[in-house]
C-alpha cells in the first residue's frame, strides 16, 4: 500500500474491485458500514473525488465509480503488503494442525504437491529419482494421484497427474509435539560442492515474503538439483530453522526416530550459539538445515518438465504414503 492510500480509501477501492460494476457513494457507504468503517455518504464522495484525481477511480456517468487499471494495481500492491509474513503464519498453522505421532507412526503430516502432464511423467520420474537417491529431501515417502483424484483439499485437474512429497514443515510439527519449539528463519539455495553441503548462496526470509521461497527459486530456474545429484555440484532448496540449545540432545534422539520412520533425509544440525553454513544462529540457539521436499520436482523442472509445485499444500495421512521407489516403477 502506498503512503498516499490510507486504510479507509483502500477499503473503498476494495469494495469497487469486488463489485465489478459502477457504484455510487451511498452504496459504498453502506458497504463500508458492514465492514466496520463509519463514513458518511458525503465523506465517501469526498474520498472518491481525490481518488479520481489520483487516477485510481473513474466516474461512469450517473452509474457511479469504477476502478481504473492503476486502481487495481494499487489494491493488489496493498494486499501484498498485508500478506507479508503469510509464509510464517502458514508454517505455524500447519505445524499445529499436523497430528502425526512418531511413536505410533499414525496421523497427518504436511505435504507438498506437484502437477505435470502425464506424457511428461516418465522423464520427470527419472529426474526425481536422482534427487531422492541423493537424499535431497526430508523423506522418500510420496504419493501419486491421477486426474479427478483428491489429496487432502486438492483435486488433480483433468489432463494432469499429481505427486506429493513430504514438506520440511513436518519436522516443525514433530518437534512441536515433543515439546521443542522451532523457529523457521528462511528458505534458501544451498550450494552442494563435491557432494557435500557448503553454504547458502541465496536466502529469502519467511517473515518478509508473501510467497514460499522454494517456489520462487524453482520457477525462477535458480536451482540445479539434478546436477548436484548426479555430478556432486549444484544448488538445492533448503530451509534454515532454529531450536533452543538446551534441546540439542533431545533433537538428536528425535532425528534417529524420524530416520526409522523414513523421515530422516538431509537434516543437518549445527552447534550451540555457533554459525552454521556461514549463517549466525544467535545465543543459545542451534541451527538446523533441512532439504526441501520440492527438490525432486525441481530436478524434473530442470530437465524440461512443465511442473506446477505448491509448497505446504495440504495435510495427508502418513499411511497413505509409499516409498518413491515402489510408486515409480
Amino acid at each position: 500500500m502506498s503512503i498516499s492510500t490510507d486504510r479507509k480509501t483502500l477499503a473503498i477501492l476494495e469494495i469497487l474491485q469486488e463489485a465489478g460494476q459502477p457504484m455510487g457513494a451511498r452504496a459504498i457507504s453502506r458497504e463500508l458500514a458492514l465492514r466496520g468503517v463509519d463514513l458518511s455518504e458525503r465523506t465517501v464522495r469526498y474520498h472518491l473525488l481525490h481518488l479520481d484525481e489520483k487516477g485510481l477511480t473513474r466516474l461512469e456517468g450517473r452509474s457511479g465509480r469504477v476502478l481504473t487499471e492503476r486502481g487495481r494495481e494499487e489494491v493488489e500492491s496493498a494486499l501484498a503488503v498485508d500478506r507479508v509474513g503469510f509464509v510464517n503464519s502458514r508454517i505455524d498453522e500447519l505445524s499445529s494442525q499436523a497430528d502425526f505421532d512418531l511413536s505410533s507412526r499414525s496421523g497427518r503430516l504436511v505435504l507438498n504437491f506437484t502437477l505435470f502432464p502425464p506424457e511428461q511423467e516418465h522423464r520427470s520420474l527419472a529426474a526425481m529419482k536422482a534427487a531422492f537417491d541423493a537424499g535431497f529431501c526430508l523423506s522418500d515417502l510420496t504419493l501419486r494421484a491421477g486426474p479427478g483424484e483428491r489429496v487432502g483439499g486438492i483435486e488433480v485437474p483433468k489432463g494432469m497427474v499429481g505427486w506429493g512429497t513430504v514438506c520440511s514443515v513436518t519436522l516443525n510439527a514433530i518437534f512441536l509435539r515433543r515439546g521443542i519449539p522451532v523457529e523457521s528463519s528462511f528458505g534458501g539455495l544451498l550450494e552442494i560442492r563435491e557432494g557435500r553441503p557448503n553454504r547458502f548462496t541465496e536466502i529469502i526470509s519467511y517473515s518478509g515474503s508473501t510467497l514460499d521461497p522454494i517456489e520462487i527459486f524453482i520457477k525462477g530456474k535458480m536451482t540445479s538439483v539434478y546436477a548436484a545429484a548426479t555430478d556432486g555440484s549444484g544448488l538445492i532448496c533448503a530451509s534454515y530453522r532454529l531450536i533452543p540449545a538446551s534441546a540439542l540432545n533431545q533433537a538428536k534422539n528425535l532425528l534417529e526416530e524420524m530416520d526409522a520412520a523414513r523421515l530422516g533425509g538431509m537434516i543437518l544440525l549445527g552447534r550451540p550459539s555457533q554459525p552454521f553454513m556461514e549463517v549466525p544462529s544467535g545465543k543459545d540457539r542451534v541451527g538446523i538445515i533441512v532439504a526441501g521436499g520440492l527438490n525432486p520436482p525441481a530436478a524434473a523442472e530442470e530437465m524440461g518438465a512443465d511442473t506446477y509445485s505448491k509448497a505446504m499444500a495440504t495435510l495427508v495421512n502418513y499411511k497413505a504414503l509409499k516409498p518413491f521407489s515402489s510408486l515409480s516403477r
